[in-house]
């Protein structure tokens, strides 16, 4: 199994010259120039990823960690705690949002324990559990470095497993009660942003509940003093196994060189975390959904990105991740399928470039 440093070291930035002959195919097809927008953006930047300009992304799966969170102690989760095992053994059913969409997608699913509180009996969950569940940040430090290091790794194994198995395209999803505290504290630590603009009401809390949830988070993160310039760090006071195992997943997509999707919040903040050890994963980095979650828009402004879909989803699990494999399918299906003037033997000169 491949190591965080190793990892690390070896990320390589997009195939500079790939991409170049993709815009150049993407320019020759029988279109006005970019009439296609960001199927045509989506396009190109797969073939940075793979060094093809043709590309099939028919297999294609989503990776869950499933985790549960300590912080859930302070009340600041709608939901209760043993949710996280029921709807992660749900999820190996294909009886829930997730589980629903990704069917429809033709993509499957791996859902894996990375520290889920509960011991169960299902072989079709990967048990990688790293421990059961986080501490209570409030009191004091979710989990040590080495725990947040062998979550992360467990994200690249998965990747790496997935990979080795053929698949194309890897959507990312996660399962547990009460993180989307743990995914405010880390953001707010790693930005300086406060709680006014960063905590939202997750699955569902009153507006008393979310006065109390702001509180909790702005205390325990004064509590920790994460160290907002080492994101392993903020991660290991502050965040969540599942968080953790999702950064794994980013940087093993851009080690192995193989497209991810970023589901909602909680992934969203993953992919940052991940980026900020390794400026070069973005360019592996597919969007899905706009999340509810007010520290959404934030985050994605950190990341320089843009959601395809707004569809007032807040649910996570990665069901954006299982909509958006049918747009970037789409997208290489025109690279792919589309012909170019000299296919049709039409002299294109008279197009004008309307993107400057």
């Amino acid at each position: 199994m491949k190591t965080l440093a190793e990892v690390l070291e070896g990320i390589r930035g997009a195939d500079e010259e790939a991409l170049a002959e993709a815009q150049k195919h993407m320019d020759s097809l029988i279109k006005p120039l970019g009439s296609l927008g960001k199927l045509e953006t989506m396009a190109v930047k797969m073939a940075g990823i793979t060094g093809k300009v043709k590309n099939n992304v028919e297999k294609k799966c989503s990776i869950v960690m499933v985790a549960d969170n300590g912080i859930c102690a302070e009340g600041v989760a709608g939901s209760p705690q043993d949710i996280t095992l029921v709807q992660g053994m749900n999820m190996t059913k294909g009886i829930c949002g997730m589980g629903v969409l990704s069917a429809h997608a033709g993509a499957d699913i791996k859902v894996v324990d990375v520290g889920i509180m509960s011991d169960y009996n299902n072989d079709k969950v990967y048990n990688r559990k790293v421990k059961y569940g986080t501490d209570n940040f409030a009191k004091g430090p979710a989990m040590s470095r080495e725990e947040a290091v062998k979550a992360i790794e467990v994200g690249i194994e998965m990747v790496g497993l997935a990979v080795s198995e053929g698949y194309q395209l890897i959507g990312t999803g996660e399962m547990g009660i009460g993180n989307t505290s743990s995914t405010s504290a880390v953001f707010m630590t790693l930005t300086g942003e406060s709680a006014e603009r960063a905590v939202g009401k997750g699955g569902g809390l009153t507006d008393e509940a979310l006065r109390h949830k702001k509180q909790v988070i702005t205390e325990a993160i004064r509590l920790n003093q994460p160290n907002p310039s080492d994101p392993l760090d903020v991660i290991a006071k502050v965040g969540g196994l599942d968080i953790a195992g999702m950064v794994g997943c980013f940087l093993g997509a851009a080690y192995f060189r193989v497209p991810i999707v970023i589901d909602g919040v909680i992934s969203a903040l993953s992919a940052y975390g991940a980026v900020l050890l390794n400026p070069h994963v973005k360019d592996f980095l597919y969007s899905s959904h706009k999340s509810k979650e007010p520290v959404y828009d934030l985050i994605f402004k950190e990341l320089g990105m843009e959601p395809i879909l707004e569809m007032d989803m807040r649910l996570g699990e990665g069901t954006g991740c299982a909509l958006a494999f049918h747009i970037i399918s789409a997208a290489c299906a025109v690279m792919n399928n589309m012909a170019t003037f000299g296919d049709i033997q039409y002299d294109d000169s008279y197009r004008i470039d309307i993107r400057k």
